[in-house]
């Protein structure tokens, strides 16, 4: 069966474990599997600048045995003069994968429908499912089993890292909570998915305007960006309204004395995060940038595996996937 990858639920708890298992195999023994390997070309499309993406895909991609092609923003007809659709019919002919960083959740939904090959979601404006996967690998090295720790999201609690740390975080069995100001927080779409994904993991969901709440003996704090692409113009009037849930030195002792910092970066000292914290040594924000290669080279491992397209499976269990 073709898999892909758009949102976080779409990998199973038991799927997304596997990964991460994975993910730490892959970054002991870098070079172990080659699915890619001839080489194949998986397309890394940019609808939107990147550094962390870009250069962790492209590596991953090449680690793997393949060859990265990176598409800029302006340098296909993607979307513009050529359907998505008829594009995903073009792409699937001659690339192992797709990976897309872009707007429109939508715009992913309808590659993936057209595509034969896996589509990765490398950030859109509802997710961001390989940010978190990284995050729960940094998370896991640290502290061992995921299942019944708890995570803090605080500050613009309505934009995409919101809610992916809500289903991601819920997919492992944890207790996510998620704080911001009213009027930026969640869609109710993604809290109920969010609590019906922790239901079966055991793990437990919190949305609040109150911060203190949800920092309460918290194991791991984090944030993002109060100012996101596109809101430039909006910079002072979002940095009074979110300065309560800035992570401060006071906002982490509310967290417990073990609690780790993480922020999925670029970061603005001063603003939604204090340099104290971001550069003290309850930060794992380094070893987190480093694990999206990790984490997305077992993803792209993952999906090819189970769609049956992985160069280095046997050919016999190539054939078994597929059926």
């Amino acid at each position: 069966m073709l898999r892909h990858f758009l949102v976080d639920t779409d990998l199973t708890p038991e799927e997304q474990a596997e990964v991460l298992d994975l993910a730490l195999a892959l970054k002991a023994d870098r070079f172990s599997r080659r699915p890619l390997a001839g080489p194949r070309t998986v397309g890394v499309v940019f609808d939107k600048t990147s550094t962390r993406t870009r250069v962790s895909f492209a590596t991953g991609v090449a680690d793997l045995g393949g060859n990265p092609l990176i598409i800029n923003p302006g340098e296909s007809q993607l979307g513009h003069k050529e359907s998505v659709a008829d594009s995903a019919r073009v792409l699937s002919r001659m690339l192992a994968a797709v990976v897309w960083r872009t707007y429109a959740q939508s715009g992913l939904e309808e590659m993936a429908e057209h595509s034969t090959v896996p589509v990765v979601n490398a950030l859109s404006d509802d997710y961001h499912p390989c940010q978190i996967l990284a995050d729960l690998l940094t998370l896991r090295e640290h502290f061992g089993e995921l299942a019944g720790r708890t995570l803090t999201y605080v500050g613009d609690a309505a934009n995409n890292m919101a809610n992916s740390y809500l289903l991601g975080c819920a997919t492992a069995g944890m207790h996510v909570r998620v704080a911001g100001p009213q009027g930026y927080l969640p869609r109710e779409d993604v809290v109920r998915a969010a609590r019906e994904r922790a239901a079966r993991t055991g793990g437990s969901v919190l949305v609040t305007a109150d911060a203190p709440e949800a920092l309460a003996g918290a194991d791991a704090v984090v944030t993002d960006t109060w100012v996101s692409m596109g809101q430039e113009a909006e910079k002072a009037e979002r940095a009074e309204i979110f300065r309560p849930y800035a992570v401060t030195a006071d906002a982490m002792a509310l967290a417990a004395e073990h609690a780790v910092f993480l922020h999925c970066l670029p970061a603005y000292r001063g603003l939604e995060v204090a340099a104290e914290v971001i550069d003290g040594p309850a930060s794992l924000v380094w070893d987190e940038a480093e694990n999206r290669l990790h984490a997305q080279k077992a993803l792209l491992t993952f999906l090819l595996d189970s769609s049956g397209l992985s160069a280095d499976l046997p050919a016999a269990l190539r054939r078994e996937e597929t059926r």
